[in-house]
């Protein structure tokens, strides 16, 4: 049986299923074959806590679950207090190479476990706080702790601060700006912390900052972001990469810059310029493996080499590399009943629910929709499926009954994505049908 969940949470990820997307919590809820992961990556992500660094590289091919597989690692990564940022790698808005956009989008995408995002405010303003009592000042000596916290701030940040001073000082009149009442001004300068380019020049004059975050200056403010966040009670910091097969649509030259970016990232993780953050990439085997992709660069090929010509079985998830498989059709199932438990618990429907959507049902479903798609790329369209065309009317409706009132399956291609559209195009061709029936024996 699941696991007793509020009534809002089981809205929200039932509604996200509902629509054809992950949803952004409580995906531990149905996890099918993550265990494999568990004991490894919860060991990377303790150590990262701890003060280490870590790197992760996750492959596998559109539909097999590497968003899925993002976010539940960072429901992990919340549980150990840390604050995670999901990047979508895109060679228009935030190719690898102009660092300044992937750490625009980073900020933007900053969420703790009781802060959404973008949590930035949040953060600096617990960290203020924090640094406040850490002074010893006397709460009403407004003018000794002004100058305690500034110290403080320089302090802490001191590394930071060596080549990138503009973030301590940014955050040094933020925190004036706020005492004095002047929002705007405060909100501008934690925009341009944040690396929002065109800054009113007034916000920019009042704290004697120039020009915008560039790429050199957002590797410098993002370690002055783990200070602040170890600080104010997060040990860590979890980045997701994702889609960064994208870089393989650049033109060569800022494909070539985006690779190499990759490697000094990969780097300086290991030489121990970021504790505290743990660095995450998903992409398709294309891309570890094609000659557009990581093979452009032969110091990248060395440092993502995994051995993937063993039986999947044998993966290891202490590899720089995991192999996501993607779904055979028990796996499906077995994430189908477990949606349905989730939806069913509590509604006023629930006997209802599980006497006409039961495991042999489900099996049916997922036998029809992977019929249209193949089963390495239906989980998505799946459970929108399962979720939309058949749980939503057995709630709603007495009279509804799936195997009678919801024969046909059918998979339009407006309501599938570049990949998911190839694949049914595929099997409709194999299949000559245009619909699969549901087995009413």
């Amino acid at each position: 049986m699941t696991a007793k969940v509020s009534r809002a949470r089981r809205r929200q990820i039932i509604d996200a299923l509902g629509r054809g997307t992950v949803p952004r919590n409580g995906l531990d809820l149905f996890a099918v074959g993550m265990d494999r992961f568990e004991k490894a990556l919860d060991d990377d992500l303790t150590a990262v806590t701890a003060g280490g660094a870590g790197f992760k590289a996750v492959r596998g091919e559109y539909g097999s679950g590497k968003t899925f597989f993002a976010r539940w690692l960072a429901e992990r990564a919340k549980r150990k207090r840390m604050a995670t940022s999901e990047i979508q790698i895109s060679d228009r808005t935030t190719p690898l190479h102009r660092l300044e956009t992937v750490y625009r989008s980073l900020i933007g995408g900053l969420s703790t476990a009781t802060s959404p995002p973008s949590a930035l405010r949040d953060i600096v303003d617990t960290w203020l706080l924090a640094l406040e009592d850490d002074t010893g000042v006397a709460k009403d000596a407004r003018g000794a702790m002004t100058v305690a916290v500034e110290d403080l701030i320089e302090s802490r940040l001191a590394e930071t601060a060596r080549n990138a001073p503009a973030f301590a000082t940014a955050l040094r009149f933020y925190r004036r700006a706020r005492l004095a009442g002047d929002n705007a001004t405060a909100d501008g300068l934690l925009a341009w912390v944040g690396g929002e380019p065109n800054v009113a020049s007034n916000v920019r004059r009042y704290a004697g900052l120039k020009g915008d975050v560039d790429s050199a200056a957002a590797l410098h403010f993002l370690q002055g972001l783990l200070v602040v966040l170890r600080d104010c009670g997060y040990p860590g910091l979890l980045v997701v990469l994702d889609e960064v097969e994208t870089l393989q649509r650049m033109r060569s030259d800022n494909r070539d810059r985006s690779l190499n970016t990759l490697r000094q990232l990969i780097d300086e993780i290991d030489k121990g310029r970021f504790p505290g953050l743990y660095l995450v990439i998903t992409g398709t085997p294309a891309f570890y493996d094609g000659q557009q992709g990581v093979q452009r660069s032969p110091a990248l090929t060395q440092r993502l080499h995994s051995d993937f010509k063993t039986d999947a079985r044998f993966d290891t998830a202490r590899a720089v590399q995991i192999r996501l498989t993607g779904f055979d059709r028990d796996k499906l199932v077995e994430l189908g009943c477990a949606v349905r438990d989730l939806y069913a618990q509590g509604d006023p429907a629930e006997q209802r629910i599980r006497t006409l959507v039961d495991d042999a049902y489900v099996k049916d479903l997922a036998s029809a929709v992977a019929g249209h798609l193949g089963a390495g790329v239906a989980p998505r369209v799946f459970l929108r499926k399962l979720v939309a065309d058949v749980l939503y009317r057995v709630s709603d409706h007495e009279d509804f009954h799936p195997r009678r009132d919801y024969r046909e399956v059918r998979v339009e291609e407006g309501e599938l994505n570049d990949d998911e559209l190839n694949a049914l195009r595929r099997g409709r061709a194999a299949a000559s049908a245009d619909d699969v029936e549901l087995d009413l024996s």
